[in-house]
């Protein structure tokens, strides 16, 4: 295990207790507890974590984990997720995509597709994102028109929030909003972690005709600090197998179109 999985690891574990110990973290990960001293010190330093006597306890960490450290949870799940979700997606069409870990796999999956060249019309296909790390993603297709917000960048997400993002989508109409999200609830819609976000999704969703919810099962039913926007202006949900029968059907009577791969 390589420095960065033992880091993701060792946040998740705070994120389940809250609190662990050298000794707790070293037997979990099968390291030395020099090594386990040598993270935290290290994770600490970067405002990851706050160092204690013989461990170390969550520092916000638990809510809202910087998306580098997010890359190994449900990875698998989330490349299928974004295979079917980039499936969607039709030549020409006008796209919004946020930032995170799912939609980062959305866009890698358009990236490769030979079909969304110009159509015969000379239609691009167009993405129009908010986050940097989506149009890096999606520059290896010199025919794509790719559109970024402007706005201040949260590190966490590697996404553009505030007013400044918000002028350039108020000017602009998607065909399809690809959206991840941190919950989605039959009750209380989508919503995510960080007001910021929720913002902008809330605004690509306002300017889109179809909203595409992308989520691993692990979100489904649960509720997050800011709300998106409520289910009825959600048009399809693509998660994974794991979404028990009973959630599915609860989207479905919402009038969702539950896509499950």
């Amino acid at each position: 295990m390589d420095r960065y999985a033992r880091w993701n690891a060792l946040l998740e574990l705070l994120t389940d207790s809250g609190r662990v110990t050298v000794e707790d973290a070293a037997e979990k990960l099968n390291v030395s507890q020099a090594t386990i001293r040598r993270d935290f010190d290290q994770l600490a330093q970067q405002q990851m974590i706050t160092r204690t006597r013989g461990g170390a306890v969550a520092n916000g960490v638990s809510y809202d984990l910087p998306l580098r450290y997010k890359t190994a949870k449900h990875s698998a799940e989330k490349q299928r997720i974004g295979t079917a979700a980039a499936a969607l997606v039709a030549p020409g069409m006008v796209v919004g995509l946020n930032g995170g870990t799912t939609t980062t796999e959305v866009a890698r999956a358009l990236a490769v597709r030979p079909d969304l060249g110009s159509t015969p019309d000379g239609t691009q296909l167009t993405v129009v994102t908010n986050a940097l790390n989506i149009a890096n993603e999606l520059l290896v297709r010199s025919r794509m028109k790719i559109v970024v917000t402007g706005g201040v960048v949260r590190p966490q997400s590697f996404e553009l929030v505030g007013p400044l993002a918000g002028g350039i989508l108020r000017e602009v109409t998607l065909d399809v909003a690809l959206l991840g999200v941190d919950a989605i609830d039959v009750t209380l819609g989508a919503a995510a972690h960080h007001e910021g976000e929720a913002a902008m999704n809330n605004l690509m969703v306002a300017r889109a005709r179809k909203v595409v919810i992308i989520a691993d099962s692990s979100k489904l039913g649960q509720h997050a600090f800011a709300r998106i926007c409520p289910i009825e202006r959600v048009h399809t949900l693509v998660t994974d197998a794991g979404a028990t029968d009973e959630t599915v059907i609860a989207f479905q009577h919402a009038g969702i179109t539950v896509v499950r791969v």
